[in-house]
């Protein structure tokens, strides 16, 4: 089996994961790049994964020869120019979320992959991936749970990672560009139907800084289809017990719900505290097996020449909804985004 050549660009915590998948998990791929701006990190990385090709400057990697693909795990402000780089050299690209920091910039997004009709574009959506989540979407098409009512989504990250958490918030675009357009996608995606009305609110209840950038520490939104399904999304930065995301779909004859438990055990811990089971303490954990299918999709589509979902479209898409939601939020009121 040929192997797609890929290189990566950017290798922070989320950029080291997919490196290490396409080095030592995906059948498909093979890792023959690294850039990052940080070159020692770089260098740290590719001595692990055996990776010869190293490049401070990102252009040099899409120029290398050698790389067939390029995948895109950079800070989101930098999304486009790398998408734009890496496909005037003639290379696949996969790309982590968010597609851009404003709609105007994924707009751009759309013309770049447009001209490039030759290669293969996906967007990292992981959720759609996990294997919860495909069975979810395979009992919905069969209507096993008659027609869609209600989409809850609830996501936490853990207070562990704070810190880091609050050193990328000036320049992460905010809670509902950041984290929620996740949930955004999988509201999308699971009712097949795009935001009519909208209605977002939250605050600042622990870290009083995110005031400052015009964000809120924890933040919820009510949301009404085009074809009047409902959904409710509530996403928060510092939960106690870990890394949280669960997912309900309430249908008319049935309900389904994803990972009420945020754990990868079974293991329960009896002690004087009574018994209890340990959460995941980051989402690259509970999303590990996400992010290794949707790298796997992403070769098998470059194989076969078969377009990629989640496309730029709807990155575009979710990212207006995420701004939408930021609009309300500052307003404290009801948007119409469509009649």
């Amino acid at each position: 089996m040929k192997k797609l050549k890929i290189g990566i660009i950017g290798i922070g915590r989320l950029g080291y994961e997919h490196a290490c998948n396409i080095a030592n998990r995906v059948p498909g791929s093979e890792l023959v790049a690294i850039s990052d701006k940080n070159i020692a990190r770089a260098k740290e990385v590719a001595e692990e994964l055996g990776v010869s090709a190293v490049y401070e400057n990102p252009a040099d990697l899409c120029n290398d020869p050698n790389v067939e693909a390029v995948a895109i795990v950079t800070n989101t402000d930098s999304h486009v120019d790398m998408i734009e780089l890496a496909m005037n050299a003639g290379k696949h690209v996969f790309c982590e979320k968010p597609l851009a920091e404003t709609v105007e910039k994924c707009k751009k997004a759309e013309k770049i992959v447009e001209a490039h009709p030759e290669l293969i574009f996906m967007l990292g959506f992981m959720r759609r991936y996990d294997h919860s989540y495909a069975i979810a979407k395979e009992k919905i098409n069969r209507g096993d749970i008659g027609d869609i009512v209600l989409v809850r989504c609830y996501s936490q990250d853990p207070i562990a990672i704070i810190k880091g958490t609050l050193e990328y918030a000036p320049r992460s675009g905010g809670q509902f560009i950041d984290m929620s357009i996740h949930d955004f996608d999988l509201i999308r995606w699971l009712t097949e139907s795009e935001p009519k009305k909208l209605w977002a609110i939250g605050g600042c209840y622990e870290f009083k800084q995110y005031k400052d950038w015009d964000d809120g520490d924890n933040v919820s939104c009510l949301i009404q289809n085009e074809n009047e399904t409902m959904a409710f999304f509530y996403a928060g930065r510092a939960a106690a017990h870990g890394s949280a995301v669960e997912t309900e779909i309430v249908g008319t004859r049935g309900t389904l719900r994803i990972s009420a438990v945020p754990t990868d055990s079974l293991l329960e811990v009896m002690s004087e505290h009574g018994v209890c089971r340990e959460c995941y303490q980051d989402f690259v954990t509970r999303w590990h097996d996400a992010y290794v299918k949707e790298m796997e999709v992403f070769c098998d589509n470059v194989a076969t020449g078969t377009p990629a979902n989640p496309n730029v479209y709807d990155g575009t898409k979710s990212t207006n909804i995420a701004f939408r939601c930021k609009e309300s939020f500052l307003k404290n009121e009801l948007l119409t985004l469509s009649e």
